[in-house]
């Protein structure tokens, strides 16, 4: 699917680039764009046939449902109906890197298909000042899943994007690496209005608790109620042995803090900083990948499950998963 005429422009994210990507975006075609956690795949949320190029330039399986992004938390609430834990989590984490799931208005005007068909929709105000302007330059919603091959790493750099989508969408708006480098984290609502974890992320854990109370969880099904949720996912060509001591032999190396030297090693800390580690992930997994050719298999350092490390923990244990198609998926 080629999401724009000819090849994929590179735009800088400057007054004449946010304007020419908004201009893009408007006519219904494809643009990628940076946020603070990695880089959005953006299409028009109210455009059946924008979300349609969204999920075949992505190869994105149609029941999986995108996000949708708006510059400001009055336009989020005009797509859907938080709860009171939804407004006081709006009110700490916006605009940021949290993904709000809540009942969709009758007149949100979003695109079926950005939904999934669900009675509920994504919704998320961006930290990214370039993000945001563009949002306000649209003027509306703009579905925008990471910007990636479905299923495999997150771009948190335009070449990055480039490597995966070059010629399958209109441009890139370059605004150099996402400082979070983790997708947002996902916290929708049960019937009684409670706060439910769907995927942990750019906010611990720890940090939503605090505004809105205990988090619930919700088990993980075959059709996702948020994005994220599928348990292969975020996944480099090399297979991933997580909880390593170090790696055997012929194996990489992905270390964090100190630990034992490997002839293919990437770090995502060597000081041991989750924050650090966070921002590096998918670019550290995406050189080593490199260096490995693709194939082979990856020891990956054991990660602490506090904080951001929750949500590291949660992306490489998808990476890790059995794939479709893999004899172990079958059984």
């Amino acid at each position: 699917m080629d999401g724009g005429l000819g090849g994929t422009e590179r735009l800088t994210a400057d007054a004449g680039g946010i304007a020419r990507a908004a201009e893009m975006l408007r006519a219904g075609r494809l643009v990628a764009f940076p946020t603070e956690t990695v880089y959005g795949l953006g299409g028009r949320a109210d455009s059946p046939e924008a979300v349609a190029a969204i999920y075949a330039a992505k190869g994105r399986p149609a029941f999986n449902p995108l996000i949708a992004h708006v510059p400001s938390r009055e336009a989020a609430e005009a797509l859907v109906a938080l709860p009171e834990a939804g407004r006081r989590l709006a009110g700490a984490f916006w605009p940021g890197p949290l993904t709000l799931v809540a009942p969709l208005r009758t007149q949100a005007g979003l695109a079926e298909a950005a939904t999934a068909g669900l009675a509920t929709a994504a919704v998320r105000v961006p930290g990214s000042a370039v993000a945001r302007a563009l949002l306000e330059a649209v003027g509306a919603p703009v579905a925008a899943p990471s910007a990636n091959r479905s299923g495999r790493l997150s771009p948190t750099t335009a070449e990055a994007v480039l490597e995966q989508l070059s010629g399958r969408i209109a441009a890139v708006l370059d605004g150099g690496p996402c400082p979070v480098g983790l997708e947002s984290a996902i916290v929708g609502f049960d019937a009684a209005g409670r706060p439910v974890l769907l995927r942990p992320g750019g906010v611990p854990a720890e940090r939503l608790a605090e505004v809105c109370g205990p988090l619930g969880s919700e088990a993980e099904g075959d059709r996702p109620s948020a994005p994220g949720r599928l348990a292969s996912h975020y996944a480099p060509g090399m297979r991933l042995r997580l909880n390593a001591e170090a790696p055997r032999p012929g194996e990489g190396w992905l270390g964090f803090g100190p630990g034992p030297e490997a002839p293919v090693a990437e770090t995502l800390s060597a000081s041991g900083d989750l924050a650090e580690a966070a921002a590096t992930l998918y670019e550290a997994m995406r050189r080593l990948d490199a260096r490995m050719g693709g194939r082979g298999t990856a020891a990956v350092a054991r990660i602490p499950r506090t904080g951001l490390g929750a949500a590291i923990d949660d992306r490489l244990r998808r990476a890790a998963a059995p794939r479709p198609g893999d004899r172990e998926a079958d059984e």
